[in-house]
């Protein structure tokens, strides 16, 4: 069989297949098109799911910091001991007769001196 004959029959074997396969050609690039390249592809379909499974988790996350926020709120309407202990700790309120003295356990960032200055 010479290289042109072997040609030719290629070419019509293509030919058959391509007359025969034609329909499944167009199905297969169809799904394609709509598989992977659409607003509803697969793979938008997969990020949509993954921001949802996000969006579930923060959402839990905010219905816990809601219930938290609603029981601190009940025991301040209802416990003036609560309200007392608020204002102290995170107001540094105190009563009349009363010193605060905020400590810390942070270093204290060291000073540099500039000019005639001096630390104390």
């Amino acid at each position: 069989m010479t290289r042109k004959e072997f040609i030719q029959k290629a070419k019509k074997v293509g030919k058959t297949l391509l007359h025969v396969n034609k329909y499944l050609v167009v199905v297969a690039i169809g799904v394609l098109l709509v598989g992977f390249l659409g607003e509803n592809s697969v793979v938008g379909h997969l990020r949509n799911k993954s921001r949802m499974n996000e969006l579930k988790a923060e959402i839990k996350q905010h219905q816990a910091l809601t219930k938290a926020n609603l029981e601190q709120i009940y025991r301040l309407q209802t416990d003036m001991k609560v309200v007392e202990h608020v204002a102290r700790e995170q107001h540094f309120m105190k009563m009349d007769d009363e010193d605060v003295f905020v400590l810390s356990d942070d270093d204290p960032t060291p000073q540099t001196l500039t000019g005639n200055e001096t630390v104390e």
